[in-house]
């Protein structure tokens, strides 16, 4: 699947920079990639040593390149490049972020760390670099859940894979591009992990709602499953996935597949799906399929404020 569009920001009147308080706490885990600040038309995020300012408009461009050096001042830190990526209304107008500041002969690409985990973003690979940071709780739940075989579909870059062979699991790994599982085998090999079947990990370059029926008549279980769609995509055959009517279709697809006591994640982008939608498809699903379930959310990050983020729910069924 082509790279996710950036997860889209509600309208806001307040802006808020991070405080020093989470920025140690993300220091002290290793994790340099997070928010720094959120705004109504405008966000900015650490990759390392660069940051990404996404912007809806040059006015908020420049209010936050205006205030960046003060609180870099304040919170005694410096980067040496910012990347700038305007936000458009529509998909066809994306770009690849261009540099705002810093030396342009340094390469687009970095390293970046997340509580021990290590992934390779791409300036240049497109729209998005590679990793979503909204995420970062979902993977942290991931590292704590001790399963044995987990199946992320619309991997991208493959971080949740990554995140759950560290912690001794098999995954399968499913997206349409294979750009994209090509950059995640890289994050296997950055954090010393066989990639190769022999280390119990596949990469599938093909459609998920393909894919699923066929686990499915194999008889595949997995203890975990990752269901994040892009909001609009199209798969073989050029076929529309449209998330806000085929995540039903998506989760009951999913459910085939799923072991007894699994956790599968929902999660979406779309500003049309929010928490009780995703209830209800959560229902619907477990009530057609006979099975049982709780569902919760995980507490919401220090750095992204609340409804600034991806909407998730997750499923653990009985």
């Amino acid at each position: 699947m082509h790279p996710k569009a950036a997860r889209p920001e509600p309208q806001r009147t307040r802006a808020t920079w991070l405080d020093a308080g989470p920025w140690a706490a993300l220091a002290a885990a290793g994790t340099t990639a997070h928010r720094i600040y959120s705004g109504p038309d405008s966000w900015l995020e650490r990759f390392g040593e660069d940051l990404l300012l996404s912007f809806k408009n040059e006015a908020a461009r420049e209010r936050v390149l205006a205030d960046l050096p003060a609180w870099s001042a304040e919170h005694g830190c410096r980067f040496r490049r910012v990347f700038g990526k305007y936000l458009p209304r529509h998909n066809d107008e994306r770009a690849a972020p261009l540099l705002l500041l810093g030396d342009p002969a340094l390469p687009l690409t970095t390293v970046v760390g997340e509580e021990g985990t290590k992934f390779g973003l791409d300036f240049a690979a497109g729209y998005s670099a590679g990793l979503f940071i909204d995420q970062r709780a979902n993977r942290g739940l991931i590292r704590r859940a001790g399963i044995g075989r987990m199946l992320n579909t619309f991997a991208y870059t493959c971080s949740f894979s990554v995140v759950a062979a560290q912690t001794g699991a098999q995954t399968v790994s499913v997206d349409l591009s294979k750009k994209s599982l090509d950059r995640g085998r890289e994050n296997f090999a950055l954090n010393g992990l066989d990639a190769g079947p022999g280390g119990g990990h596949r990469f599938l370059a093909d459609d998920v709602l393909e894919v699923l029926p066929r686990l499915a008549r194999k008889g595949e279980r997995f203890d975990a499953i990752i269901l994040d769609p892009p909001t609009f995509s199209r798969g073989n055959k050029g076929r529309k996935f449209q998330v806000e009517h085929d995540l039903e279709t998506l989760f009951l697809a999913a459910l085939e597949v799923a072991a007894p006591q699994a956790r599968v994640l929902l999660s979406t982008n779309c500003t049309r799906l929010d928490r009780r939608a995703l209830e209800a498809i959560v229902r619907f699903g477990l009530k057609v399929a006979r099975r049982a379930g709780e569902m919760h959310s995980e507490p919401e990050l220090p750095d992204i404020p609340a409804g600034h983020g991806a909407r998730t729910l997750w499923v653990t069924l009985r």
